[in-house]
């Protein structure tokens, strides 16, 4: 228990450095977002409305400290600010469409190659010069030293373009309406989905086998592990209980962070699919000079990789008897 109230004082302490950093930088970088924004409808907003937009993006010439406490009294209310890449959607409302699809692609995809990675890692260590070990293991770690937008690319020419097994892009089909108890609008997002994922996971699968075959080896030298044998326990009860239990732990810290960097979105996989992802949107603002929306999505990462390294702490201390 005090483990977890140290970890805990430490994540507000980063949590807060954090939120004095995203207010910080936008204000550092060059440019103006309202003089952007002006450009933009060339000439289809009054002049007059500039000072008005400034005071709604908090672009004013009060002193900082009280444009961060202004800042952090928005922050708690849940109000990020106006977008301008959707004007006049709330950055709330951009992120909160874009993180549902993002969490469905890349969280799920995170997931999925993760476990059968653990799991094909555990079985290569366990039947070392076998199948899994020799011939798996090698092609998986191939595979997995190609960036995944460029085997996202392959997948989009050879499965979608050239065979026309998948579709080429979007979330869904834009014929059909938005109804998530409709067959078919639900059979078109993972339809949609499926060629993504397969990418992410087949570039993400191959480094988790490796990390715990590497772990499983280390663990099964240990005493518990002969002594365990001894016993006369199974393999199957040995193989998971005493040996990848403990061989998974250095895996858990690594499988938070990508957890919740996964909430950014697969940026580049989101672009090549043109997935309507946080990644997709967070591309977008940086194009438009968005400021309140990618500050907004630095948050919701930063944020996100806090609470899943918390989360993976809990995780230590149930895995683990000497950190209780």
């Amino acid at each position: 228990m005090q483990f977890l109230i140290r970890r805990i004082g430490f994540y507000l302490v980063a949590a807060f450095i954090a939120i004095i950093l995203n207010f910080m930088i936008p204000r550092m970088m060059t440019g103006d977002p309202i003089t952007a924004l002006f450009a933009r409808f060339q000439g289809r907003l009054d002049p007059n409305a500039i000072e008005a937009l400034r005071e709604t993006f908090g672009l004013v010439d009060a002193p900082l400290h009280e444009q961060f406490f202004t800042y952090l009294g928005s922050l708690f209310q849940g109000n990020l600010g106006i977008s301008l890449t959707a004007f006049p959607a709330p950055v709330t409302e951009v992120i909160g469409t874009g993180l549902w699809w993002t969490l469905r692609l890349a969280g799920i995809a995170t997931i999925i190659s993760f476990f059968l990675g653990t799991l094909l890692g555990v079985f290569a260590a366990w039947r070392r010069g076998r199948f899994a070990d020799t011939v798996i293991l090698p092609t998986l770690s191939f595979i997995g030293a190609f960036p995944y937008f460029w085997v996202a690319m392959l997948c989009v020419y050879g499965l979608a373009f050239k065979f026309g097994w998948f579709p080429l892009s979007h979330a869904y089909d834009l014929s059909l309406p938005v109804d998530w108890g409709s067959g078919p609008f639900l059979w078109s997002v993972i339809y949609h989905a499926a060629l993504p994922t397969l990418t992410i996971v087949v570039t993400g699968i191959g480094g988790w086998m490796l990390a715990m075959r590497n772990n499983m080896i280390g663990v099964l030298s240990e005493d518990y592990i002969v002594m365990a044998q001894a016993k006369g326990l199974s393999d199957r009860r040995v193989m998971l209980t005493y040996a990848a239990r403990n061989a998974i732990l250095p895996s858990v810290t690594g499988f938070a962070m990508s957890l919740g960097f996964a909430i950014g979105g697969a940026l580049l996989t989101e672009i090549v699919f043109s997935y309507p992802g946080v990644g997709f949107w967070l591309l977008s603002a940086v194009n438009a000079r968005d400021y309140p929306l990618m500050q907004g999505i630095f948050m919701i990462i930063t944020m996100a990789v806090l609470l899943a390294n918390f989360l993976a702490d809990v995780v230590y201390v149930l895995l683990d008897p000497r950190a209780r």
